[in-house]
Order: structure tokens, then sequence, then C-alpha cells
């Protein structure tokens, strides 16, 4: 009859000790990951949980997403970009009266300039990567972002009732005012 040694004991102690650790260390390392992206996508880390249902492609997709936008020169507007685009922002509601539709292209265009002004990228990007760009440092109003588009899109089909295009102007100008109104400082990306 084979029995262990006190010895055997001792390294068998040890090795479940150490795989107890490293166990609770990867538990701690993805908690703290879960937790920094949460914090940094707020409604948009749960909107993509929602979408893709696995917590680990969510969370490497949304590092992917800072990772390229650490990359990108995004800066904060001058004052006198932002009193320009205030004045194209006033100029395209005051549309709004006479051209529902127009109003909403014209605010669409306008919310590009001002990404374009910040740095960034909107040659060769379609909706899609300019969505998921800014929900890096403007996470709370992507999602307006994107319904308002939705809704130009629908009236390029010419389907989009007028209070259909007001909920645009609406989803556009909550995303223009962060844009915009965001003091002179590039947003601080909570750290790793």
């Amino acid at each position: 009859m084979y029995t262990m040694s006190d010895t055997m004991w001792m390294v068998l102690a040890v090795l479940v000790t150490i795989s107890i650790f490293g166990i609770v260390a990867w538990m701690t390392v993805k908690r703290r990951r879960t937790e920094r992206l949460r914090a940094q996508f707020g409604p948009e880390y749960s909107r993509e949980l929602d979408r893709i249902r696995d917590r680990d492609r969510v969370e490497g997709k949304l590092d992917a997403r800072l990772k390229r936008v650490e990359h990108l020169h995004i800066r904060p507007l001058t004052l006198r970009d932002r009193a320009h685009f205030a004045e194209s922002w006033r100029m395209v509601q005051a549309q709004f009266v006479d051209n529902p539709g127009a109003a909403v292209a014209e605010a669409d265009r306008l919310l590009a300039d001002v990404m374009s002004t910040r740095g960034y990228p909107i040659a060769n990007t379609d909706f899609q990567q300019r969505a998921t760009d800014i929900s890096v440092d403007h996470p709370m109003v992507v999602e307006n972002y994107r319904m308002g588009n939705n809704i130009s899109l629908l009236h390029s089909r010419g389907k989009a009732t007028t209070e259909e295009l007001r909920q645009a102007m609406i989803h556009f100008r909550l995303v223009f005012e962060d844009l915009v109104n965001e003091p002179n400082q590039v947003p601080a990306r909570i750290a790793s």
C-alpha cells in the first residue's frame, strides 16, 4: 500500500495554494477590467452586452475602441471654433421651421464638421465607425447620435414624419452640445 510522505503532502498543499491564488488574481483582474470599462462606457457597455451577450467579447471590443481612439489626435475646440459652431447650429435650428428635412441633414453634416475639427476621422469612415469612435469619450450621447442618424436615413427614403425629424434634431443637439461645450481639455480616459 502506497502512502504519501510529508514532503509530498506539502508539495500538494503548495500547488493547491498557488492555484487558488492564481484563480483569485485572475478573477480580480477580470472584475477590475469590467468595472473600468463600465465606468468608461456607461450605457454603451450595457448596450453592447445586450447586443452581443458575451462579456469577454464585449470587453475585448471596448478595449479595442479605447486603443483606436488613443491613437487619434482628439483635441478640444478653440473658443473661436466653439463660437463658429454655435452660430452654425443656431442657423440650422432656424432652418428647421421652413425645411425640417434639410435642417436635419445639415445638423448631421455640422456634427461631422465638429467631429473632424476635434480630430475624429470623418473621411473614409462610415457612420458606425464614427459612432464607435465617439462612444469612447462621449458614451452618454452616442445613442442619441445613432437615433438621429436612423431618422435621417428614414428621411432620405421619404419615410420620416415632421415629428420624427424634430426628434432627430433633439438627438443631434444633445450630441452637438456634448462635443462643442466640452471643457478646454481632451476627456480624461479612465486609467487601466
